[in-house]
């Protein structure tokens, strides 16, 4: 960038050798970029997060309470093909957005990331509205996974004292994230670890059980999917096939909870050691998580649990405490395994602390985000020397205080409008980012970069965008359609289904009016913006080479 704030008319990229490589005429008009605040004041996020930091984030975005208890009230509710068919399809959702913020980020891992992206790429009300959207979702998502915690922690004992519990979570969460960022790095690192570990154990556990080898020698196989046995879809709401569709449409809502928060990969790009070797890695990998731990692990449940099971039932009616409503442990007690319970209830409490520690590192970042692009006090961009935005992560802290609302009589309500909000400010978070790679393509073609000039590209683009768009579009539309019917009807029902619409609604609609922007023009985006110090790194700081066989066969998994 030039001193003078403007972009200059062309970017000359070097190799080593000093061939130049790319040179695009960007613009008649140079455009001044105003995003990003002055280091020598506020100072910059740094570089921290290794390669095995950056895939255990990623798998750790994956895996979540969604998967090891919110399965059971959608099993339950929809049956086993339901629910499969509802995480698969928006699995592939995840891969195609994934794909596409992975082209992005990759061309442009800087401060401030998603929301930078969409207020270069859009204009700036969808940056406006997105970060305030992502920091407050995330930080309601961190309340949600403290509802969790606690009732996971109540499993052990009715006898817990709340408040002090939930100043012990946020605390940990709080301290893992101020500090340094290799300290959430190594927390994900931990975490991620022990819920591969056991989602593993329980995938084999249930091959097991599925030829019958359990205790009791039943070979279950499909038994549970034959009509009347009980069946393999669940009518809602009404009977017959209308019920059963219902109940298909009613499982994205869980899927879109179980996946919320896969792009935090993304977030972290400009935190991240050599970026555009790390995070195309962590994209393409995607497939295979979902795959494994969500597809599998549905299909898992759904054929050792049948949907009418009398202990999940019984044990959801009732306000279940922790791993009691998880369909794992109700599989596993079906199958007379003792002592298992306890150990799947404290993997899904380091879940839920992950889920946590995760979300506050997003929100936090989403709100340096706002400020280096004009849309927050300056203030929550400065930074330590050690590149934490620690004001930033303070507040958020603040934020989630959210959570003594859980202390309430009516704490279960409260956990239920936390849930809707942030899964449909998720939906809105995805939406954008479809639109931003949309558009971002658009826009690099129109400077003259050719795809072959990306650092990471996939065969899937950029019609996976505009799948994800489409789709993101069709989840928001039906994340409340059951308030609709006369079973279902009341206003705070109402209310806590469509709240999360107006979490990005209200601030787009606001600075829309304000400013009165419309969208950047594709010829005139800015592309170029941070990308020469970006390239300059990557050149002076090559990726280590592998110097024994172990290194080989580390370097290749992480």
């Amino acid at each position: 960038m030039m001193e003078d704030g403007k972009i200059p008319a062309y970017v000359s990229d070097k190799k080593e050798g000093g061939d130049s490589d790319l040179e695009h005429n960007r613009s008649d008009e140079p455009v001044p970029y105003t995003g990003l605040v002055d280091e020598k004041d506020f100072g910059h996020v740094r570089r921290g997060l290794k390669a095995r930091h950056v895939q255990f984030i990623a798998i750790g975005g994956i895996i979540g309470t969604g998967l090891f208890v919110g399965s059971g009230a959608a099993l339950v509710r929809a049956g086993p093909l339901s629910i499969l068919l509802a995480y698969t399809i928006v699995g592939t959702v995840i891969y195609s957005l994934m794909l596409a913020i992975g082209e992005m980020t990759t061309w442009l891992p800087i401060p401030g990331g998603l929301t930078v992206y969409a207020h270069r790429y859009l204009d700036p009300s969808w940056g406006f509205a997105m970060g305030w959207n992502y920091c407050f979702g995330a930080a309601m998502t961190v309340c949600a996974e403290v509802s969790a915690a606690l009732l996971l922690i109540e499993y052990w004992t009715e006898n817990v004292n709340k408040a002090v519990w939930i100043v012990i979570i946020l605390v940990v969460i709080f301290l893992l994230n101020i500090f340094v960022v290799e300290g959430y790095g190594e927390a994900e690192f931990v975490f991620a670890s022990v819920k591969i570990i056991t989602i593993i154990g329980l995938l084999f556990l249930a091959v097991i059980l599925f030829f019958g080898g359990g205790p009791s020698k039943d070979r279950i196989g499909f038994r549970y999917w034959l009509v009347k046995n009980p069946g393999a879809m669940k009518a809602y709401l009404v009977p017959g096939n209308t019920g059963r569709f219902l109940g298909f449409l009613k499982s994205f809502v869980n899927a879109c909870f179980a996946f919320g928060g896969s792009e935090v990969i993304c977030v972290a790009a400009s935190e991240t050691l050599n970026p555009r070797r790390n995070i195309p890695k962590a994209v393409r990998r995607t497939f295979w998580r979902v795959l494994i731990f969500y597809v599998f692990g549905v299909l898992a449940i759904g054929v050792l649990v049948p949907y009418n099971d009398k202990g999940l039932t019984t044990a959801l009616k009732n306000g279940a405490r922790g791993a009691a409503a998880s369909p794992w442990v109700a599989a596993i007690v079906n199958a007379g395994i003792d002592g298992l319970p306890s150990i799947i209830n404290a993997v899904i409490l380091t879940s839920a602390w992950s889920c946590g520690n995760s979300f506050m590192y997003a929100a936090s970042r989403n709100l340096y985000a706002l400020a280096i692009t004009g849309h927050a006090p300056r203030i929550f961009a400065k930074c330590s020397k050690r590149g934490i935005p620690y004001f930033a992560v303070t507040a958020v802290f603040a934020l989630t205080m959210l959570s003594f609302l859980l202390m309430s009589e009516k704490s279960a309500v409260v956990f239920e409008w936390f849930i809707n909000i942030t899964t449909v400010s998720s939906l809105f978070n995805w939406l954008t980012l479809f639109f931003a790679t949309i558009r971002f393509r658009k826009g690099y073609l129109a400077q003259g970069v050719t795809r072959a000039d990306l650092p990471f590209r996939s065969p899937l683009m950029p019609y996976a965008a505009y799948y994800g768009f489409g789709m993101s579009a069709f989840f928001i539309t039906i994340s409340g359609f059951d308030v609709f019917f006369p079973a279902k009807w009341s206003a705070r029902n109402f209310f806590a289904s469509y709240s999360g619409i107006l979490l990005f609604m209200i601030p787009f609609i606001f600075h829309k009016i304000w400013k009165r922007d419309s969208l950047t023009p594709p010829a005139t985006m800015d592309i170029w913006s941070g990308k020469e110090e970006v390239d300059i790194y990557e050149r002076e700081n090559p990726p280590p080479e592998p110097k024994n066989t172990w290194e080989k066969i580390w370097f290749a998994i992480a």
